[in-house]
């Protein structure tokens, strides 16, 4: 994490690099209209199926794919001027930062892989990633990049588990980082043991705002954790899922109440004191906080528009564009021509 001393001017960096992003290269919400015109159908069709039991999918797919943004977008590899060379690659170095850029997908046999950090090695999601792009390389290759298969999947999942309520604009035109940075992922990402004051400023190392910390943490009204994970054993006592002889053995819903669906049931369990991680139960400790996680109780709408209005924030954090990074033929390895 950032030094306090140092937060104002690295979020003064974050805002300025996200108004430059379009001036290095296209970035709009038709950029494959032409290029790849059955996109959008493709990215469907998949999601459709990974989310559906008698298909083989399973609606937890909804928010692995979810954490699996949230972790890609919130790690920022740090360039101190020159060009990045990776496998051959070479390319100018970006204005400081990267964020979305498929970094977390790269696998185990690359340099400085994200996967191996810790808050990432229970991450998911990385088969409905690879059955997108291999479709998508049979009808346009070469031309969609991960990262934005990554972000497509991500809309498209939370839009099906809220019954077509929650969506975002969503521009696109990313392209694919040629490095990953394990060690930022190991500092970046915020831990389920994060109080409220660290949280705050978590988020706000990524020019983020305690109401959007907020609003991003209801992507826990879906998804599992493990049991090992709740901030005190009170909270499995509605969650029969963990009444095992082994605590960590099993794995504990995150929204007691539906969670499969995305709603705003989540905030419901907070006021009831049902969150399961710390992280969670922290948010009801600031009085300011808690009276949005009240509003967003109270009112479904309100927390559909700000959880989208954050997420189209997070979508557009550090992207590459232009002639910057790659466009990965296998979301797994950076190209090697």
């Amino acid at each position: 994490l950032a030094m306090a001393s140092s937060v104002s001017g690295h979020c003064f960096l974050v805002a300025l690099f996200l108004l430059s992003v379009t001036a290095n290269g296209e970035f709009k919400e038709n950029f494959y209209d032409t290029s790849c015109p059955k996109l959008q159908e493709t990215i469907k069709s998949v999601i459709t199926s990974a989310l559906s039991p008698d298909k083989g999918g399973e609606k937890r797919m909804g928010a692995s794919l979810l954490r699996l943004f949230f972790h890609d977008c919130f790690v920022q590899i740090y360039i101190h001027g020159g060009s990045e060379m990776s496998n051959s690659v070479s390319r100018p170095a970006a204005f400081g930062m990267q964020g979305c850029d498929a970094s977390v997908l790269l696998d185990e046999t690359a340099q400085n892989s994200e996967r191996t950090a810790d808050p990432n090695v229970s991450l998911r999601g990385f088969n409905v990633i690879d059955t997108i792009k291999t479709k998508l390389e049979e009808i346009c290759p070469r031309v969609v990049s991960c990262a934005d298969i990554l972000a497509l999947a991500t809309r498209e999942a939370v839009f099906q588990l809220s019954n077509g309520i929650t969506s975002w604009t969503l521009l696109l035109g990313r392209r694919d980082s040629t490095t990953a940075n394990r060690s930022q992922a190991q500092t970046d990402l915020p831990r389920p043991s994060f109080d409220i004051s660290t949280l705050i400023q978590s988020f706000k190392n990524k020019s983020f705002t305690p109401n959007e910390l907020v609003a991003l943490s209801g992507a826990h009204t879906i998804g599992l954790a493990p049991c090992s994970a709740a901030a005190n054993p009170t909270v499995l006592k509605d969650r029969p899922e963990c009444t095992t002889l082994i605590l960590g053995s099993g794995l504990a819903r995150l929204d007691v109440d539906t969670p499969e669906a995305f709603d705003s049931k989540y905030y419901d369990g907070l006021l009831k004191n049902k969150g399961l991680l710390n992280s969670d139960r922290e948010l009801i400790k600031d009085p300011k906080l808690k009276k949005l996680v009240n509003d967003y109780s109270s009112n479904p709408k309100l927390f559909s528009t700000d959880f989208a209005s954050a997420m189209e924030k997070l979508s557009k954090l550090g992207v590459l564009t232009g002639t910057n990074g790659q466009i990965r033929a296998n979301c797994n390895k950076v190209n090697i021509n």
